[in-house]
């Protein structure tokens, strides 16, 4: 039973900081690619940022030069550290793991800000930016 626990969200004022962080429970074999996402009230849930089994990162333009992913592969724990936050970065972040077969994990690195190349989920943790 794969669990992803998200935590560290909270209040914070323009221009503050926060580190979000994801344990992944119950994953067997290699995570590969994590991701994480966002959705802010009235919107759709946005793709911004992940990291691979070789720690390469890719940002969504909103987030790019502010947001930092990264990973602690043997504890299986995934960070995301924020800078500079502004109130249109408001939203509940979740983070996300593919299944673990081939197939699965050759979409996740094709479309890896893709919410479809992403099976298992968080229950999301709230950011607000005020």
């Amino acid at each position: 039973h794969v669990q992803l626990v998200e935590s560290g969200g909270g209040s914070v004022q323009t221009g503050g900081s926060l580190r979000l962080a994801c344990a992944v429970s119950g994953y067997t074999g290699s995570l590969g690619c994590m991701g994480w996402f966002r959705q802010a009230p009235g919107k759709m849930r946005e793709g911004i940022g992940s990291i691979d089994s070789d720690l390469r990162t890719i940002y969504a333009d909103s987030v790019k030069g502010r947001f930092t992913i990264s990973r602690d592969s043997a504890k299986n724990i995934l960070y995301l550290q924020m800078h500079s936050l502004k109130p249109e970065d408001t939203a509940t972040y979740y983070c996300a793991a593919p299944m673990g077969d081939w197939y699965s994990l050759s979409f996740v690195r094709r479309a890896p800000l893709s919410e479809n190349a992403y099976s298992y989920w968080g229950q999301g943790t709230q950011v607000t930016v005020s």
